[in-house]
């Protein structure tokens, strides 16, 4: 039923656009700290109680992953949420922010949603039918396609954030402009761009490689069909598909294994 699903995601990101869309406008957004760190705001919190709410009344016996709630019910058919995606741009008042629905199906990905309502646009991708964005003044979508770049010497590639663990400069090394570029604490690399995920950047052929260095399954799950759907590959850092790790790696696909050896340097797991 990916028409029935993809629907119901539409109808969540509407729920969550009201109740973050408002507390942006108006800038009530207390911020706290969470233990890695990271922060988390009231929007965040609200946002994914909301959703759990409705999809508990609409698919009761399907499970839900969220990054502030965690999990409840099954895992073999469940939703994964992240309420607001790039907090700090939201607590900034920057429009590089949203929320990312997607829903798993005995370990694969079938739909994934990003709504950005900042910015006035979703992407979203069902299993076999494309990857899309709309503006909210569109007609229609418009079909998302990676980039044909196959030598990583013309090839852009986005790394955030940016650690020791898998350095970037062995990427600026083999002749790829890395952004931001290694060793300047540089914006994130959907600032500025229009869209709010630097995956987002490959599904529309903006950049040819992204790698997100940390994070969990709420912050990869939404973007693998959306990337994979426009063409492109999604692997985690072993090579295969999971989500459950920290890190992910989502290329236009003709890179992939390329940047995923460098990036590991055949010793770092």
């Amino acid at each position: 039923m990916p028409d029935e699903d993809l629907e119901l995601a539409h109808r969540l990101a509407d729920v969550a656009d009201g109740i973050s869309g408002s507390c942006f406008d108006s800038g009530a957004m207390a911020v706290e700290t969470k233990v890695d760190g990271t922060p988390v705001t009231r929007a965040d919190r609200e946002v994914e109680l909301a959703l759990r709410a409705a999809l508990a009344r609409e698919r009761p016996h399907e499970g839900f992953l969220g990054e502030e709630l965690g999990s409840r019910g099954p895992v073999d058919r469940r939703w994964i949420v992240d309420g607001v995606d790039g907090t700090a741009s939201f607590v900034a008042g920057e429009p590089e922010w949203s929320t990312l629905i997607a829903r798993q199906v005995h370990g694969e990905v079938v739909v994934g949603l990003v709504s950005a309502p900042a910015l006035n646009r979703r992407w979203h991708a069902v299993r076999g039918r494309g990857a899309w964005t709309r503006r909210r003044d569109a007609v229609a979508p418009e079909p998302l396609t990676v980039s044909a770049t196959a030598d990583l010497r013309a090839a852009t590639a986005a790394v955030w954030p940016q650690v020791a663990e898998f350095p970037a400069d062995r990427l600026a090394a083999a002749g790829a402009r890395v952004l931001p570029e290694p060793g300047t604490h540089g914006r994130k690399p959907s600032y500025g761009s229009g869209t709010c995920h630097g995956a987002l950047l490959v599904a529309e052929g903006l950049v040819d490689v992204f790698l997100l260095t940390g994070g969990g399954p709420w912050d990869l799950a939404a973007l693998v069909p959306i990337v994979e759907e426009a063409g492109g590959r999604f692997s985690d850092l072993s090579g295969g598909r999971g989500i459950e790790g920290a890190a992910g790696l989502f290329s236009n696909g003709a890179l992939h294994d390329q940047v995923l050896e460098l990036v590991l340097d055949r010793g770092v797991t």
